[in-house]
């Protein structure tokens, strides 16, 4: 971690100049993890999400805090969790945003993408009546996501979330519905649909599928 004071001299500035959208760490350098795919190289798409891609310009600050909001969201394909895809984003154009390549590292939107998915399973199959301390691990465990999570910003966002909005551990009802209000909050901040928090719903999401059988 860099301790200088110093301004940087021109020509560094000219050659560390960041793409638009890449969000920085703590050390003030660039963090992967932070932030989308998309956005770790320049480009003409950079700092442009999804759908509004080719829609602006000059979206770096912008591209800044999507990404940060971001965070256990699922943006796969622009879409809130449990939405339906967007009848017309052209498939091609959502497998050239959707993520680095097999077998590299994730950046923000994978990482995010897979914690709530083990977040929201956890909650569907945690018991009804937890025992004192299934509660007690449960509560260790949301409790150190904004400690250990690899995104600094993305972190510290949840972990001011829970201290206004403490963990329901009480039983799977609470913890889905609680799990499902933070997520909710995630969409709401990027202008997506909110789910619906229902038991029935996330059970039908996380745990059973749908009653149409689609998923068995």
């Amino acid at each position: 971690m860099s301790t200088t004071n110093a301004p940087p001299s021109a020509s560094s500035t000219s050659t560390t100049k960041m793409p638009p959208g890449m969000v920085m760490g703590p050390d003030g350098k660039p963090c992967k993890i932070c932030t989308a795919f998309r956005n770790w190289k320049p480009g003409p798409n950079s700092g442009i999400e999804g759908n509004d891609r080719g829609k602006h310009t000059g979206a770096g600050v912008a591209g800044r805090n999507r990404s940060t909001a971001a965070v256990f969201a699922a943006l796969a394909s622009g879409t809130a969790v449990g939405a339906k895809p967007i009848a017309n984003s052209a498939p091609s154009q959502i497998s050239r945003v959707e993520g680095p390549p097999p077998n590299c590292p994730p950046d923000v939107e994978q990482l995010g993408r897979a914690t709530w998915t083990f977040l929201h399973t956890t909650a569907a199959y945690y018991p009804e009546k937890p025992s004192p301390t299934q509660r007690a691990n449960m509560l260790m465990l949301l409790r150190s996501l904004p400690l250990l999570y690899p995104c600094t910003n993305c972190a510290n966002d949840f972990g001011e979330d829970i201290k206004v909005h403490p963990p329901d551990v009480s039983g799977r009802v609470g913890l889905s519905r609680w799990l499902c209000e933070r997520h909710n909050e995630v969409n709401e901040k990027l202008g997506k649909e909110k789910f619906d928090c229902a038991i029935e719903k996330t059970d039908e999401r996380w745990k059973d599928g749908p009653t149409d059988g689609s998923c068995d």
